[in-house]
């Protein structure tokens, strides 16, 4: 890898060549949403220009070029998180729909009362809420694991954590406040020997950490588009076939159905049986031009890259002018992801005086108030890098830090 295999590779972003404030754009907000390289936009582009038909329903040409292209994503996603067959991989609109999917039917038929749902510290709010509402529903307990000073969730409490009442653990894989890296494989693995399910939320994990759901063992994941280089919108719940076929349908409506009369409905086979109505057709199909750009470049190489990106930054934090920076998160397993504050002044304040320098990073309590309640914090700066950043633009961010922190 050298700095010419980045600046190629920053040559397909679009976005990435203009000005903010009078400065080049130095985006590291991309725990929140990556850009889009042009193969995703010229896909959305050409799918409207010359294919826009509704897939499933019709016989003609058009109908015909959309179905295939749409069902060739759905090949692409089996292929990248190696699961068994296509149909195991369902289309929803983003990680959020897909775990209220898994909440609003697998957890509504399976968990009764007295049952126990497991979850983390560090989970977003769409895995929180939905197990609350389930457990209020049901008369259910929800358990949390607690996690220790460094973002690291604390195992032996999760063992103690675990009994024959557990039904569900939910747990992120990987936290887009902290980067902190999950031990999911032993999750999994003992969420499965007291006869518990696992949910994991794929939503950072998947564009940094090579994906293999069947080495895993997990029985749900979920993948979002958007924060895979592709368009928003467009997410996939992964299930094993022998759970989707035990659920209810999420929704009714078209295409989910075999058979409708006044007297009874007759559902369809998986993944149909959860995808009602017309789907979001162009941007599934231009997410698998974002399944193939990280093909192509390699998730090794991303993570060399972007391992990199992170170190160098920690590095230079070292700095005795950044002594007020205090990261937050510092897991041993971690990806590229660093949340941090700055003693004595607000982190939206921070945002807004890098943002006037061009730089774009993610204030607040990115969607995690327990967490933040956790380290006492109402909210942090998160920088969070990908593939087309570069060691200069890192630099560019510490030394606008150091601005910043001599105006305490």
């Amino acid at each position: 890898m050298n700095i010419a295999d980045i600046e190629k590779i920053r040559t397909l972003f679009p976005i990435l060549h203009q000005e903010v404030n009078g400065h080049p754009l130095v985006y590291f907000d991309n725990a929140a949403t990556t850009q889009k390289p042009i193969s995703v936009i010229e896909a959305l582009d050409k799918y409207y220009r010359f294919d826009n038909a509704n897939i499933h329903r019709a016989a003609h040409t058009l109908a015909a070029r959309s179905t295939e292209m749409f069902e060739d994503t759905r090949k692409t996603i089996q292929s990248f998180i190696n699961a068994k067959e296509a149909e195991e991989c369902i289309f929803t609109k983003g990680v959020t729909e897909s775990i209220n999917l898994v909440a609003q039917t697998w957890a509504r038929k399976f968990v009764q009362a007295g049952d126990e749902i497991i979850i983390t510290t560090m989970e977003h709010h769409s895995n929180i809420v939905p197990w609350q509402m389930i457990c209020e529903e049901k008369s259910a307990i929800l358990r949390v694991i607690p996690i220790n000073d460094s973002g690291e969730l604390l195992m032996d409490e999760f063992d103690k954590l675990l009994n024959p009442k557990t039904k569900l653990v939910a747990c992120v894989w990987v936290s887009n406040a902290l980067g902190t890296i999950n031990p999911v494989k032993e999750i999994i693995q003992k969420a499965h020997a007291v006869g518990a399910k696992v949910l994991l939320d794929g939503a950072q994990a998947c564009s940094h950490l090579k994906v293999d759901v069947q080495d895993l063992d997990c029985d749900f994941l979920c993948v979002s588009s958007h924060k895979l280089y592709g368009p928003t919108g467009v997410g996939v719940l992964y299930g094993k076939r022998q759970l989707l076929e035990m659920m209810p349908p999420y929704q009714g409506g078209g295409e989910m159905i075999k058979e409708v009369s006044f007297e009874k409905t007759t559902y369809n086979e998986i993944p149909y049986k959860f995808e009602a109505g017309t789907p979001n057709i162009g941007d599934v199909i231009a997410f698998k031009k974002a399944l193939d750009f990280v093909n192509e470049i390699g998730k090794d190489f991303i993570a060399h890259h972007e391992n990199s990106l992170l170190a160098y930054f920690n590095e230079l934090l070292l700095s005795e002018e950044l002594k007020a920076v205090k990261p937050i998160g510092t897991a041993k397993e971690k990806v590229s992801v660093q949340s941090f504050v700055i003693e004595g002044m607000h982190h939206f304040d921070i945002g807004m005086m890098l943002d006037a320098r061009g730089i774009a990073v993610r204030t607040g309590h990115h969607c995690t108030q327990p967490l933040m309640n956790r380290f006492s914090l109402e909210g942090t700066v998160r920088a969070s890098f990908a593939i087309y950043n570069t060691l200069d633009e890192v630099k560019k961010l510490t030394d606008s830090l150091i601005r910043i922190c001599k105006l305490r």
